[in-house]
C-alpha cells in the first residue's frame, strides 16, 4: 500500500456510529436485562476453536464448514477457526471446563461470529449474535422457558409482525425411521434433484426439504412426513401446552428442518416479512446429541441465537442518548463552577453536558436538540450568590437555585417525564 492510499475495510463488515451504534447496543441491554430476569448466567468463551470443534459438531457437509469458515494455521494449535457460531464452543467448554458439575445450567453470550458468505442485507462477514442456551435438562419446560425468552426479548425490543414457527424433529427413534424414508422417497427422483441434493441424499437428506432450488421443491413438498414415537408426540405436546400456557401464538411448520443428526425434538425460528426473504430473526433447537458428538456423556440441550446486526435494523425506537441537563456558562469563571456542577450532576446519575461556546440562543438550540429537560445558566451573579439560574426548558420558568434545590428540580422533571411517557403508552 502506497503512503498516499486511503484503507478500505474489508468487505463484509462495518463501522458503527451515533445511530446504528447506539441500535445495536439496545439490542444488547435488552438481551441482559431480559437474561436476567430468567436467571441466564453470563459466560464468555474464545473467538476461535480449533477446526474440529466446528467441523464434528456441525458436520463435514454443511455449506458452513465446507465454504464458509474462517480457517488458518496456528503455530501451535493446528487449524483453528473463528467462530461462525457460538453453540459448538459452549459445548467445548462445557466439557474442557467442568461446568458439567453446574448442570443444568442457563448460559447467554454475546459477541463477534465469522462466516465467508456473501454480504447481503442484515449479513455481514463480521456479524455479532445473541445465544442462550439451557445445558443438561431434558424437561420439555426447558423449551418452553427458553421460548419465552426470545419472546420476550422480540417484545421488550418493540419488533412487531414476527410469527413464531414450530416444528419436532422426534426422538432418535423416529428421527432414523424418518431418514430411512426419505432417503428412499428422494433416491426414486434422484436424476430430477438439484446437483447439492443430489450430494446430500445420502448424507443430510433432511437438507433437502428446506432447498430453495425450483428443482427439489416438488420432491421436497411430497416428502414423507415424520411419524413421531408416543415418547416424542407426549415431548411436543408438553412444549406445545406450555406455549400456551405462557401466552405465545404459534404455527405449526412442517418443514422447519435441521439437517445435523444430533437435533432432537423442538425445532424453531421467530420470522419476520420485514427484512425479505432472509426473514429468521431469532432461531434454535434441541440438540441432545450434540456433547456425545465431541465425545462427552448423553447430554441433552437447546439453545437458540439470533443476530444483533438483524434485531438492530427492525428496532423503530428513538434510542439515542439524551441529556437532562444543559449547563451554559457565562465567562472564564463561570466555566470552572460549570465543571463542578457537572461532576456534581453526573455522580447523582444525572446526565448532564457543558454548552460553554456560541451565542446564547445558539447553545439553548444546541441544548435542545440534546434532548434537555432544563438549562442551568451561571454568570457572575449566580457566582457571587453561590447560586444558578434553572430554566425548564418545556414550561419557560426561570428560577435562581443553588445546587441542592436544583438537583430536586431535575428530579421532578424527570419524574413528570416519566409519567408523560407511561401516559402516552397507555393511550397508545
Amino acid at each position: 500500500m502506497s503512503k498516499n492510499d486511503t484503507p478500505r475495510p474489508i468487505k463484509g463488515t462495518q463501522s458503527l456510529y451515533g445511530e446504528d451504534a447506539d441500535r445495536f447496543q439496545h439490542v444488547v441491554d435488552t438481551f441482559d436485562r431480559v437474561r436476567r430476569l430468567y436467571g441466564f448466567q453470563r459466560i464468555e468463551i474464545p473467538v476461535f476453536e480449533q477446526t474440529g470443534v466446528f467441523a464434528r459438531t456441525m458436520g463435514e457437509t454443511t455449506d458452513v464448514v465446507s465454504k464458509e469458515m474462517w480457517s488458518f494455521e496456528s503455530r501451535s494449535e493446528g487449524s483453528v477457526t473463528l467462530r461462525p457460531e457460538f453453540t459448538a464452543g459452549i459445548a467445548r467448554a462445557f466439557l474442557s471446563e467442568g461446568w458439567q458439575q453446574h448442570a443444568p445450567m442457563k448460559v447467554a453470550v454475546h459477541g463477534p461470529a465469522f462466516r465467508y458468505e456473501r454480504p447481503q442485507k442484515g449479513r455481514y462477514r463480521q456479524f455479532h449474535q445473541l445465544d442462550a442456551e439451557v445445558i443438561g435438562s431434558a424437561d420439555p419446560l426447558a423449551d418452553v422457558e427458553l421460548l419465552a425468552f426470545g419472546a420476550q426479548l422480540l417484545d421488550e425490543l418493540g419488533i412487531e409482525g414476527v410469527t413464531l414457527k414450530l416444528n419436532t424433529l422426534g426422538d432418535a427413534e423416529s428421527r432414523d425411521n424418518w431418514r430411512a424414508a426419505l432417503i428412499e422417497h428422494f433416491a426414486a427422483h434422484r436424476g430430477d434433484l438439484s446437483e447439492d441434493s443430489q450430494d446430500r441424499l445420502e448424507k443430510n437428506p433432511l437438507r433437502i426439504l428446506d432447498s430453495k432450488d425450483p428443482r427439489d421443491r416438488p420432491f421436497a413438498d411430497s416428502a414423507p412426513t415424520m411419524q413421531l414415537s408416543a415418547e416424542a408426540e407426549d415431548f411436543f405436546g408438553k412444549v406445545k401446552a406450555g406455549l400456551d400456557a405462557a401466552g405465545i401464538s404459534h404455527a405449526i411448520d412442517p418443514h422447519l428442518v435441521r439437517g445435523l443428526d444430533y437435533y432432537r425434538h423442538t425445532a424453531f425460528e421467530f420470522v419476520t416479512d420485514r427484512l425479505g426473504a432472509q426473514g429468521t430473526v431469532l432461531a434454535g433447537g434441541r440438540y441432545d446429541g450434540l456433547i456425545e458428538a465431541l465425545g462427552g456423556s448423553h447430554t441433552p440441550a437447546v439453545g437458540w441465537a439470533a443476530g444483533i446486526e438483524r434485531l438492530s435494523m427492525l428496532v423503530e425506537e428513538d434510542v439515542s442518548p439524551t441529556i437532562e441537563a444543559a449547563i451554559l456558562p457565562m465567562g472564564e469563571a463561570a466555566q470552572l463552577k460549570a465543571i463542578e456542577v457537572v461532576t456534581r450532576l453526573r455522580a447523582e446519575g444525572i446526565a448532564a453536558e457543558i454548552f460553554a461556546t456560541g451565542k446564547m440562543a445558539k447553545r439553548m438550540g444546541r441544548a435542545d436538540q440534546a434532548g434537555a429537560s432544563a438549562a442551568i445558566i451561571i454568570g457572575d451573579d449566580e457566582l457571587a450568590a453561590g447560586e444558578v439560574q434553572f430554566k425548564d426548558l418545556k414550561s419557560g420558568e426561570q428560577q435562581r437555585l443553588d445546587i441542592e434545590a436544583t438537583l430536586e428540580a431535575l428530579d421532578d422533571l424527570a419524574m413528570e417525564r416519566e409519567l408523560a411517557d407511561i401516559t402516552q403508552q397507555v393511550d397508545g
